[in-house]
């Protein structure tokens, strides 16, 4: 373990210990009640079990089976959560084969942001985190359960279900993916239409041709947003069946994958440690596995990769869900002495099947185990700790599931490297900090002549705003684009990609430009530099509210630094700029914004986790 990564992972357990300790007192509490059925009144039991089959109600009743619930995603307007509709027979078949009985505790909302992006659905993609987190309570709270499988991928679902499920440490615990959809129109070739498009240069049409292309089918999206990210830091985590993360909805494979987390759910259940602290070596629940080591591993896989800057919001609240206190400056350190070893859209041009082809998340962790990167005395679902997640899932000669390892050379060292011969030797993410706030970078997706902005700003209290002026053909110049009350107080924190395509088209036209922003650019972020989640945001009092246009600011990946040129006298005079009442209200009202009003008034900073439950 290379020194520096095990004194971070120090620091984070010294300064997590009391909650730390107080999680694990609540989480083994639960663990030594006696099971469900058992514990609970003969009406409470009949209820829960009232629509099983008669068969079923017998094992788990009377002969004590292992009850599995399931938390489950599915809908079909997610292409990623599509394939999830008929999973729950295929977990059952497994289950009472095992002779186990398996229960659907509960669905949980879950939205697509490629729908919902730049409109006002968006505001509520963020705060879906949290009620997904809620949804997934409210399903485990009919407290029958001896184990559960989580079902989901995409980018709000896998934290909010993760954040759930550690509020039920007790139970062991599998996310089953569901994999990528099938390589379409690239994302380059899309990104450029999308350009194109902008600029007027083709029509609606040609668009709507180009975007079908490119999400033509059920799976995920295939670039390296935040849902595939979600599917690398799992795997990191040891909460997949090893290398399961990129295997196709359609998959042969797929099916046998969903099985195996059936099966080893159940053997961690099996061997679940009594009361009195003794049992088996199997005994892995959620909340024991996801510990302080664990949480660094999933850090370190995301800066590794240059995955989604969402993860610097939902990882600092999934961390606190088990008692673990993070903050960015953990993961700018990390970033300082990881490697990258991957590039994919937006940071490189392949897409996640590529990724997979060329080594996929296990060449990965496996190099960054082998480096000292990784921590690999971690607990995982699998056995064989850490090492399991560096092999490769395939059938067998005898047509069984077989794990092989990994070839010792990347499939293609234009996707993925050995981290003897990275494509960098810092991670994907930035902290920057100063007279603006706190805020961060995806460099790796920035070309490196672009990694220093000074220019003079141009404010913005929305992203329509900059919209308009570029149109109008006002933005035809060096500048960096200040757009402001996007944080999670003001409106719920949406993703702001409206923004990527007019910036991306003056950047091209050889002008200087950059982002600074409280809202978020998250897993798309792509090469117009963009310092992001600034806090705290304008509406708790940020300092991007004293920004003025003209004033000349200076964006700096190098030395990490994010300021206003204003001499100190003059911004501490300076007040905090009111947000406009139309502004405001067009915030709070229509498509269901007013029912998360509760939300955007409790909710902590972007570098809290935006968390709205503490």
């Amino acid at each position: 373990m290379k020194p520096q990564i095990a004194d971070i992972t120090q620091r984070i357990r010294e300064r997590s210990r009391p909650t730390r300790d107080a999680y694990l007192a609540r989480t083994r509490a639960a663990a030594a009640r006696p099971r469900g059925a058992d514990r609970m009144g003969c009406a409470n039991v009949a209820h829960a079990f009232a629509a099983l089959p008669g068969a079923d109600k017998f094992r788990v009743v009377a002969e004590k089976a292992p009850n599995i619930g399931i938390i489950t995603a599915y809908n079909d307007m997610l292409s990623a959560h599509q394939p999830y509709e008929g999973f729950p027979a295929v977990i059952r078949d497994e289950a009472h084969k095992l002779g186990a009985t398996v229960q659907v505790a509960g669905g949980v909302p879950a939205m697509c942001d490629g729908v919902t992006q730049g409109l006002p659905g968006m505001e509520l993609s963020l705060f879906s985190r949290d009620t997904i987190a809620m949804a997934t309570a409210v399903g485990l709270t009919h407290d029958v359960f001896d184990a559960a499988l989580l079902l989901g991928v995409c980018d709000k679902i896998v934290p909010g279900l993760l954040i759930g499920a550690l509020h039920f440490g007790h139970l062991p615990c599998v996310f089953v993916p569901a994999g990528p959809m099938s390589t379409g129109l690239s994302n380059s070739d899309k990104s450029k239409v999308r350009e194109q498009f902008a600029q007027g240069l083709v029509g609606r049409d040609k668009l709507l041709e180009a975007e079908s292309a490119a999400y033509h089918g059920a799976g995920t999206c295939t670039f390296y947003g935040t849902a595939n990210s979600n599917q690398m830091l799992l795997e990191a985590m040891g909460l997949h069946v090893p290398g399961s993360a990129f295997v196709h909805p359609h998959a042969q494979l797929r099916e046998e994958l969903t099985r195996a987390a059936v099966r080893q759910v159940l053997a961690i259940r099996q061997g679940q440690r009594l009361a009195d602290g003794s049992g088996g070596d199997r005994y892995r629940p959620i909340g024991e596995l996801v510990d302080e080591r664990c949480i660094v591993n999933a850090m370190i896989a995301l800066l590794a990769t240059g995955g989604s800057t969402n993860h610097l919001i939902h990882w600092v609240a999934v961390a606190r869900s088990a008692g673990i206190l993070i903050d960015w400056t953990d993961f700018s350190e990390l970033s300082g002495c990881v490697p990258l070893l991957a590039r994919v859209y937006p940071n490189g041009k392949a897409d996640v099947n590529q990724f997979q082809s060329a080594g996929g998340p296990g060449f990965v962790l496996r190099e960054l185990l082998d480096s000292g990167c990784l921590h690999g005395d971690v607990m995982t679902v699998a056995d064989g700790g850490m090492a399991a997640y560096g092999t490769l899932p395939a059938f067998g000669a005898d047509g069984r599931l077989a794990w092989a390892p990994l070839p010792a050379e990347s499939g293609d060292e234009s996707i993925v490297r050995k981290a003897s011969a990275p494509f960098g030797e810092t991670g994907g993410l930035k902290l920057l900090a100063g007279n603006l706030g706190r805020g961060v970078m995806k460099v790796s997706a920035v070309p490196e002549d672009r990694h220093v902005i000074e220019a003079p700003a141009i404010v913005f209290n929305s992203q329509d705003e900059l919209h308009v002026a570029f149109k109008k053909g006002e933005l035809e110049r060096d500048f960096v684009a200040v757009v402001r009350f996007q944080g999670p107080k003001a409106n719920g924190m949406p993703e702001l990609h409206k923004l990527t395509p007019p910036l991306a088209v003056l950047q091209d036209r050889g002008f200087r430009v950059a982002l600074v922003t409280d809202g978020r650019m998250s897993g798309a972020s792509g090469k117009v530099p963009a310092a992001i989640h600034v806090s705290p945001e304008v509406l708790a009092g940020g300092p991007l509210g004293k920004v003025r246009s003209g004033d000349i600011v200076r964006v700096d990946a190098v030395t990490g630094t994010l300021d206003a040129l204003v001499s100190a006298e003059e911004w501490a005079a300076r007040a905090i700029e009111d947000r406009p009442a139309a502004v405001a209200e067009e915030a709070a009202y229509g498509l269901g914004r007013e029912l998360f009003g509760g939300m955007r008034r409790s909710v902590l900073t972007a570098e809290e986790g935006a968390i709205t439950w503490l």
